[in-house]
């Protein structure tokens, strides 16, 4: 039987998903969690990680439809919207003007090294690196967020890629979707083997991400039913509806309640070993 993490993205985004977070993980449906370092609720999500040090917390390094951290205009002016001051809300506006070469890697990875600086800044201990809508699975990415996790001393990052298995125990995703995922996976040879070379720790793939914004109770009961031995990541994005939620215009506003109530069903499966990320590679006496 597998090993499995289950953990929220989003952390820090709204009052209401760090509610969910925190209740989700006093009954053990969830070991993990991705904090924002620049969102509505961070700093609430900052007193909460401090007060369940059971709870993994990762940074969830935002570099699209966000605030940075940095200066627009001094330090990320080509990552950044000069305009609004913010980061590009379009994911396809983002990988033009990144597969163009139009971003420098060292504005990722000084990005990504302030948001990882001020939560650690605030004495919360990261465990892992995962980005916002999954954008490291490109390696003009993936590399210096990397240098500059590891440079923090963290050394554990998300592997974004879902197995064949977790696709076909996956119902009801439409056939775009489907198409998207499995593009997706052309990249996985090159993660794996750039995520090798920078001696990092990852799992053996992420399960729900095939179903994000319909991860179901059924969805989640069939993942764990077909789940195969090795290390696996449940990614969800539980949350309460309420008006600061429909104020960040998520796109995945309908579906954080469904998915709340749908972790509910890791129950049925009390022979699952559940970890976090921390399990995966030693903390770094490096960190705050």
């Amino acid at each position: 039987m597998g090993r499995l993490i289950l953990n929220a993205d989003d952390f820090g985004l709204t009052t209401g998903v760090n509610r969910a977070v925190a209740e989700l993980h006093r009954v053990g449906r969830l070991t993990s969690a991705s904090l924002m370092a620049r969102a509505a609720a961070t700093d609430e999500a900052i007193e909460m990680a401090r007060a369940m040090p059971s709870l993994g917390v990762g940074c969830h390094v935002v570099l699209v439809d966000g605030e940075p951290v940095l200066s627009p205009t001094r330090d990320i002016p080509h990552l950044a919207d000069l305009i609004s001051g913010c980061f590009r809300s379009s994911l396809a506006a983002f990988l033009q003007r990144l597969l163009s070469g139009r971003i420098p890697s060292a504005e990722i990875e000084a990005e990504t090294a302030a948001q990882i600086a001020l939560l650690q800044s605030r004495g919360v201990r990261l465990t892992h690196i995962d980005t916002h809508k999954h954008v490291h699975i490109f390696p003009a990415v993936l590399r210096p967020v990397l240098r500059a996790a590891r440079a923090a001393g963290i050394r554990t990052v998300r592997n974004p890629f879902e197995p064949k298995w977790g696709r076909r125990a996956t119902r009801g995703a439409t056939l775009m979707r489907r198409a998207e995922v499995s593009l997706s996976h052309l990249l996985e040879p090159t993660f794996r083997r750039i995520v090798a070379e920078e001696g990092f720790t990852t799992t053996d793939g992420a399960l729900g991400v095939l179903a994000t914004g319909s991860l179901a109770a059924t969805t989640i009961a069939s993942l764990l039913r077909n789940l195969q031995d090795g290390t696996w990541e449940l990614v969800t994005h539980p949350g309460y509806n309420d008006a600061d939620l429909a104020r960040a215009h998520t796109r995945l506003l309908a579906s954080r309640e469904t998915e709340r109530e749908a972790l509910s069903a890791i129950e049925r499966f009390p022979v699952i070993k559940l970890i976090s990320f921390a399990e995966l590679h030693p903390a770094s006496s490096r960190q705050a």
